[in-house]
């Protein structure tokens, strides 16, 4: 392929687009002087859109020719390609260090607010379960697709869909249509395609939600939030089997990396809140970011959680990690943003990216060890969609299959239930 098909063929590719003036012309230039491949090309693309990500120095000030002189052809590029592979390798090992870093979200624009047609069943499955991973096998209820905060690291967002959001039509009447066992216990989440809280009562959500979880007392709804926006829940009485839990983060992931979230603070607050109205709550760490610093940012988040809320009142906590796919690797190094989420090692995790095994052993022993034996002993821990090798040296504990695994949750779940349910 003549070096100009290569550039214009590059062209096409949304990382290379989106890439600097200065890298799109570096690349090209480089292109014909080493006489680069496609794939090489590619690759390298690929290397400047995570440092523009990172805020780290850009390629030309990389290049590092020293010292190979009388290298000509092949070998002189080889070096080249080497020493620039290999600082991009060893910054991706490293914990991130957000010192002085800005990150920022897609440039905003309104929401238009739409609503869409369910296809079939109402209820789907978790969109991110493997075979490779132990799953819950949760339920999920999308009452609402995208959302409205800028998570760096999530593809859901109503940024990429040019601000759409998307509200069932006669959400209610749907939910009066399922057909549910009565004897069954079913665990449905509606935090999967949006926020679960962020748009409260909008077009009657949360009423037909509430007047679902009555209607069916052997249905843990879980509602699932980074915000603070919990008006409804204290102005109306929470039923039983309605389970809110936040997602929880670092200040310094939500600075640089959850944008336009509530604040941790505000998130606990909040929580505290409707865990004093007598409802239960939950509390997911996923992501848990190795950056550095981590120790002590999650420690002080789990000291936290035990100060403030009793073990009897809270149902859950989660523990997970970055984990991609490669569609949505390549999407993310082509957003407008600064963001230090992809410098990571990326090893294959179960057929997709993530950390290296030894560093999710660490960071999930880290957490699960700072809570007392009470906090173990009374809330059901768990590691969502993660290697199934990690749960006995994390928890002593794990599962044959997810059927297992299932079923077990969904017993505790409807026992904490039950103990905890408080006239209306």
């Amino acid at each position: 392929m003549k070096n100009q098909n290569k550039i214009d063929a590059l062209r096409q590719d949304p990382v290379f687009a989106g890439l600097t003036h200065i890298h799109r012309e570096f690349l090209a230039v480089k292109s014909t002087e080493l006489r680069l491949s496609f794939q090489e090309l590619k690759q390298l693309s690929d290397i400047a859109a995570d440092l523009e990500h990172w805020d780290e120095p850009f390629l030309p000030a990389l290049w590092d020719e020293a010292g190979i002189e009388h290298l000509k052809g092949k070998d002189r590029k080889k070096v080249i390609l080497s020493r620039i592979h290999s600082y991009w390798q060893q910054r991706k090992a490293e914990p991130s260090d957000y010192s002085g870093f800005q990150g920022g979200p897609p440039p905003s624009q309104p929401i238009k607010y739409t609503h869409k047609e369910a296809e079939g069943s109402i209820l789907g499955s978790c969109p991110v379960a493997g075979v490779r991973t132990r799953c819950c096998n949760l339920q999920t209820l999308d009452a609402v697709q995208q959302c409205g905060f800028a998570c760096s690291y999530c593809s859901i967002q109503s940024f990429y869909d040019e601000g759409r959001v998307y509200f069932l039509k006669n959400l209610r009447e749907k939910l009066q249509s399922l057909q549910l066992d009565p004897q069954q216990v079913y665990h449905i989440g509606t935090g999967q395609s949006s926020d679960s809280l962020m748009w409260g009562n909008r077009e009657g959500l949360l009423d037909s939600l509430f007047e679902f979880a009555r209607a069916h007392p052997k249905v843990v709804l879980e509602l699932k939030t980074k915000s603070a926006n919990v008006k409804y829940l204290l102005e109306n009485p929470i039923p039983p089997n309605i389970v809110v839990t936040w997602s929880l983060n670092t200040p310094t992931i939500i600075r640089n990396e959850e944008h336009l979230t509530a604040s941790l603070e505000a998130r606990l607050e909040a929580a505290r809140q409707v865990a004093a109205t007598g409802a239960l709550v939950g509390f997911h760490f996923h992501p848990i970011v190795h950056h550095r610093g981590w120790e002590e940012e999650y420690g002080a988040i789990y000291e936290a959680l035990q100060a403030d809320f009793s073990p009897d009142r809270v149902v859950m906590v989660s523990l997970g990690t970055l984990t991609f796919i490669k569609p949505v690797i390549r999407h993310l190094r082509a957003q407008p943003v600064r963001s230090k989420i992809l410098q990571m090692p990326l090893k294959d995790a179960a057929g997709k990216f993530s950390y290296p095994y030894e560093t999710k052993l660490e960071l999930f022993q880290h957490a699960y060890q700072s809570f007392s034996q009470e906090w173990r002993r009374k809330v059901f821990f768990y590691l969502c969609m993660e290697d199934e090798r990690l749960w006995q040296p994390v928890f002593g504990r794990s599962y044959s299959s997810n059927e297992e695994f299932e079923a077990d949750m969904k017993a505790f779940y409807i026992k904490k239930v039950r103990a905890g349910e408080l006239p209306e």
